[in-house]
Parts: structure tokens; C-alpha cells; sequence
């Protein structure tokens, strides 16, 4: 019996898939639970509109992210940090500080998780930061970090 799956299914299948399954597992198992339909010609063409509905949708979202990668080449955020005599800073900045700069300074929202770093800016001038927006685009932004007089 051919069955679209509606839900990821352990050992059987992922979500979407038309999948052929022994008629008994099929009807007393993932049709009442609701983890599949048969695979009818209305189903069928359903899942053929649903997937290219979300192929749709995954297109417009990378090239979004393509156009806000283009825009945060073009930036550079800049910080301010406590520091003394010589250069030395106090503290550091960390990905949540950079992404609140960035969101004050040009109205571009970016969740903290999405700026990488290996470990936060402890020195003052222009660092290089990779933000990834989409699992196909990344970016580099440029943060500018300036020393405040200690009082």
C-alpha cells in the first residue's frame, strides 16, 4: 500500500515522502495515528503543490539573505569599550553587544547566534566578523572597536 508520509516515521520515512508499506502496519498503525495518508491522486497532487510551495519559499528566503549579506559588507559597526593606559581594555565585546550595535546604528536586526565568533573582541581597531545568515550565505561584517578613557 503506497502511503504519503505526514510525519518523520523511525525506520520508514521522512515527512513528504511516498512510501510502500505492508497494508496491515498501514492501516492499523500510521493512518489512525495520523503519521500518513494514502497516496490517492488528490493526495498526491497535494504533495506536489506543498513541495513546490516550499521550494518557492526557500528560494525567496536565500535570496533575502543574499541581499542582507550585500548590505552588511557595506557596514561597519562601531563599539566603544572601557580601557586604560597603553591600549589595555577592560572586558571585552561579545556577539549580543555587536548585534545590539548593529540594530541601533542601522535598523538591521540579526540574531546574536548568527554573528560567529571563535572568542570576543579584547583589543581595540577593526575587526573582521562572520555572520551567517542561511545555511548557503554568509557574510562579513566589519566592527570598528574604539577605547573609552577610563575616568
Amino acid at each position: 500500500m503506497k502511503i504519503i508520509l505526514l510525519e518523520d516515521v523511525k525506520s520508514v520515512g521522512k515527512k513528504g515522502e511516498l512510501v510502500e508499506l505492508k497494508e496491515g502496519y498501514a492501516k492499523n498503525f500510521i493512518l489512525p495515528k495520523k503519521l500518513g495518508v494514502e497516496a490517492t491522486g488528490a493526495n498526491l497532487n497535494n504533495l506536489k503543490l506543498q513541495k513546490q510551495n516550499e521550494e518557492k519559499v526557500a528560494k525567496q528566503q536565500l535570496e533575502a539573505a543574499q541581499a542582507l549579506a550585500a548590505e552588511l559588507e557595506e557596514l561597519t559597526v562601531e563599539l566603544n569599550i572601557k580601557g586604560g593606559e597603553g591600549g589595555k581594555t577592560f572586558g571585552s565585546v561579545s556577539s549580543k553587544e555587536i548585534a545590539v550595535a548593529l540594530s541601533a546604528q542601522f535598523g538591521k536586526d540579526i540574531d546574536k547566534k548568527k554573528i560567529q565568533m571563535q572568542e570576543a573582541i579584547k583589543s581595540a581597531g577593526y575587526h573582521n566578523v562572520t555572520v551567517k545568515l542561511h545555511p548557503k550565505v554568509s557574510c562579513t561584517l566589519k566592527v570598528h572597536v574604539g577605547l573609552q578613557e577610563k575616568k
